[in-house]
């Protein structure tokens, strides 16, 4: 849904999401040398090495040291992808629920209106543009279904967040290339903003509304704002089983991730050391990168409980899976290379997949 003075939000994101998606899986494809399908992938691989894969090794050459941290940060930078998350999730959510609060309150069906019942019943979501809006029940579950998918991101960013600075411990060494750095606060920026993208161009309508009106009414002459806690949280327990469902497919995948960077984390007992060991235990056993496998079953949780009626959170999604799966691989063939006693049987990210 479009407002007055707000661009096309959606097919902006849309258009995102594939323009960042689109390199990854020209890359992925059999293109033939001459094409440029080789130099494509050794691009696309330099782009997204890091850690591990970008580390230069002890014998290497002072220049060849030198050419590999050309263009690289650290890789304990990751920790500001999670604060840019944190900070882009939390205003969003925030203000969503104060939207929803004020405007989608009860979330109850005026059995008044044949019209508003009529609307819940076909899904009708259509509102005029520059108006106050007539709230459908179909609408009023539409914004409080992303109050509710908005929670489900606050509490990955704010546990990675966490994560970053608790569980993992970066090797001084470790670095990781400015295109995957660059691309990592984009997606922190754009993922939230797709999973609240139906809703963001009337809160902020509405909010912009209430800020107008205090500047011009002033603090003495608006009324008390008393917000009542079951008014908050009721409404995101009457939704429906959707919601459930996919939160709990981002539980589980979720305590997964947990003890993949538990496991990944305590692999070296000294902070300061680059020996590697290889990873054992929870999904370590069926794949090289449980913690990709885990976070496609975050998000795919997220794309359930977010109803998948709307397009970004699919190419949200589809973004997640490609750039998960062409991470793992690589790291997949790193170990296969680097490490001759890494187990032959494991997958990449996804068993009897790839």
């Amino acid at each position: 849904m479009e407002t007055e003075g707000w661009p096309a939000l959606q097919p902006l994101l849309c258009l995102a999401w594939l323009a960042a998606t689109l390199p990854i899986v020209a890359a992925a494809l059999p293109i033939p040398a001459a094409a440029g399908g080789h130099l494509l992938r050794r691009l696309l691989s330099a782009f997204s090495s890091r850690g591990k894969t970008v580390r230069p090794s002890p014998a290497s050459s002072s220049a060849s040291s030198s050419s590999k941290a050309k263009f690289t940060v650290p890789q304990k930078y990751f920790m500001h992808f999670y604060l840019v998350g944190v900070v882009a999730t939390t205003t969003l959510l925030l203000a969503i629920w104060f939207y929803a609060y004020m405007k989608m309150t009860p979330l109850l069906p005026e059995s008044s209106s044949y019209s508003t019942i009529a609307s819940h019943l076909v899904g009708s979501n259509s509102f005029a543009f520059g108006r106050v809006r007539s709230c459908t029940m179909g609408h009023k579950y539409r914004v409080w279904r992303t109050v509710f998918v908005l929670l489900l991101m606050e509490i990955q960013v704010l546990r990675r967040l966490y994560e970053t600075e608790h569980v993992f411990h970066y090797s001084p060494s470790a670095r990781m290339h400015i295109v995957g750095y660059l691309t990592g606060l984009f997606y922190y920026v754009a993922a939230p903003l797709s999973l609240a993208s139906p809703c963001i161009p009337e809160a902020a309508e509405y909010i912009q509304g209430q800020v107008a009106e205090f500047i011009v009414k002033g603090r003495a002459r608006m009324p008390d704002l008393v917000i009542d806690s079951s008014s908050l949280l009721q409404p995101l327990l009457k939704l429906g089983w959707s919601q459930w469902i996919g939160a709990v497919i981002f539980i589980w995948g979720s305590l997964h991730q947990i003890r993949c960077h538990a496991i990944l984390g305590s692999l070296r007992e000294h902070k300061d050391s680059d020996e590697y060991v290889i990873p054992c235990g929870d999904w370590f056993n069926r794949v090289s990168c449980p913690h990709y496998l885990a976070e496609l079953v975050i998000y795919f949780g997220m794309l359930i409980a977010s109803g998948g009626e709307d397009i970004p959170v699919w190419f949200l999604f589809i973004f997640v899976i490609t750039n998960l799966s062409f991470a793992a691989v690589e790291t997949h063939k790193w170990y296969l290379q680097k490490l001759e006693d890494y187990p032959r049987s494991r997958y990449a990210i996804i068993p009897f997949v790839c």
